[in-house]
């Protein structure tokens, strides 16, 4: 899909181009198409844009540069970190005026202490990179998700990230404790202290989680740690309906607590599709029930005994019936294999199809409805498509996919059509039962139109108000989240 020019900048015209090869280096602005390509399409190839270059400053002093200097000349900015997000919120529109600014080479860790639970770093490090840093201080940096090797951190709290670890850390705006931001006119807005309590007004921080880039630049940021946990336990449990997912979780924390870490589901034409197309993934038994469930104990007490009360609940519930089938990782490799099929959804969605994918969260009671009445109404409106369901089921959020075969939808422009039916479904079930359409992957360009759909009229122009406050001249990631205006 090429994108429509969005904003109100100007071309961009050689002056441009030497100015910011002065501030940076040539070495570090891009501006020929072929170099470019990494940086103008999104992860899953729906957009594709232009740019007037491509820029890789190396200090928040840079960023602030780069951002002054467009600020002056009007031209846009989309801020990018590994461009691994799924709503093209860090592509630009194909105007080829925007200036895309990657974060790579702000990588470094400022700081980490164990003393005080907390690790500071620049915006591009790489999420696999921090959760290494801490676990040398005998530490954890509990976000974790399949694109963690590529990601950065800076993208991630954009974005607000959510991944396999929000039951027992949240999100990753409940593990912000403090930014270093670049404003739209170049100031530096540094709230880096990493205190625990700060009661000094506004909370300016949490402005620019979620945000996507659209009010600053993420430069930095001071993040929670946690104790190591020393022991886990994992099984893999087939089920005969999503809600006995719920009456497990519901037992499990009645008996272990805050012990229960993840609590992921999938549903049997999921692992399915993942088993069709992603090579070296075991499935542990055959696909016969129609729900399967990760369940993962940890402790940070070495010593602890997690797999005698997973065994006593599992086989309380094989009794009932609540569970047809049980696996338990009997080693570390065994627990990384069952990891592998969860981790390999996004792949394996991929390379069956178009895929049509959605990020609702609802409240934990309609959690069951909800995937039942997605299921029921998208089979209505698109037959053809091959509907499969995976989510964090211990928060609420249940992602909702509807591949469609790419012979017939080769594209966005050929999918449009269906793709509206399809998300209509879905954002109608999701705003019936009390949730929102997105609990972790952000609006971006694909969901701003039905964000604006599905969601108060006064929350759209409290979010219009503060953009025109912070970025008066539209600079910053235009034409993201806020929805069209009509």
């Amino acid at each position: 899909m090429s994108l429509t020019a969005t904003g109100n900048a100007t071309p961009a015209d050689a002056g441009l181009v030497d100015e910011l090869a002065a501030l940076l280096g040539r070495q570090y602005v891009t501006t020929a198409d072929e170099d470019q390509e990494p940086y103008v399409v999104d992860w899953r190839g729906r957009y594709h844009g232009r740019a007037a270059a491509v820029v890789k400053p190396a200090s928040t002093a840079e960023v602030a540069e780069v951002v002054r200097l467009c600020a002056r000349r009007g031209v846009a900015i989309v801020p990018q970190g590994g461009n691994t997000g799924m709503c093209g919120a860090a592509t630009p529109d194909a105007s080829g005026r925007s200036v895309v600014l990657r974060l790579d080479r702000l990588n470094r860790i400022r700081a980490i202490s164990a003393l005080a639970n907390s690790v500071t770093v620049e915006a591009g490090c790489i999420l696999q990179t921090i959760q290494e840093a801490a676990e040398g201080v005998d530490r954890l940096f509990p976000l974790s998700l399949g694109a963690e090797g590529s990601c950065q951190i800076g993208g991630n709290i954009a974005t607000n990230a959510g991944g396999t670890a929000v039951l027992r850390y949240g999100n990753t705006r409940e593990l912000v404790l403090g930014l270093e931001v670049v404003l739209p006119d170049g100031t530096v807005l540094n709230r880096l202290q990493g205190l625990r309590k700060n009661s000094s007004g506004y909370d300016l921080k949490q402005l620019f989680v979620g945000a996507e880039g659209t009010l600053g630049i993420i430069t930095a940021a001071s993040l929670k740690l946690f104790p190591r946990p020393r022991v886990s336990a994992l099984a893999m449990v087939a089920l005969p309906e999503i809600e006995a997912a719920l009456t497990l979780m519901g037992r499990l924390r009645g008996t272990v607590g805050d012990r229960l870490a993840s609590l992921e589901a999938m549903s049997r034409e999921q692992i399915a599709v993942i088993a069709e197309h992603v090579p070296d993934v075991a499935i542990p038994f055959p696909l016969e029930a129609p729900w399967y469930l990760l369940i993962e104990l940890t402790d940070t007490l070495a010593g602890t005994d997690l797999r005698t009360p997973l065994e006593e609940a599992l086989g309380a519930a094989l009794e009932e019936g609540l569970v047809v089938d049980a696996v338990l990782a009997e080693s570390t490799a065994q627990a990384a294999a069952l990891w592998k099929i969860r981790h390999s959804v996004s792949e394996g969605s991929k390379r069956a199809g178009y895929v049509v994918s959605h990020d609702s969260v609802v409240p934990l009671e309609n959690q069951a409805l909800f995937a039942r009445n997605v299921e029921r109404r998208i089979a209505e409106v698109a037959p053809e498509a091959r509907i499969v369901m995976h989510g964090h089921i211990g928060d609420g959020n249940i992602h909702v996919l509807a591949i469609l075969d790419a012979r017939q939808f080769p594209d966005a422009t050929a999918a449009a059509p269906m793709v509206a039916r399809i998300n209509a479904v879905v954002d109608d079930e999701t705003a019936a039962l009390g949730g929102v359409i997105s609990a972790e992957h952000g609006i971006g360009l694909s969901n701003r139109g039905r964000l604006g759909r599905v969601t108060d009229p006064a929350e759209i122009a409290l979010m219009r108000g503060i953009k025109a406050l912070l970025d008066p001249g539209g600079i910053m990631n235009p034409g993201k989240v806020l929805p069209p205006e009509t």
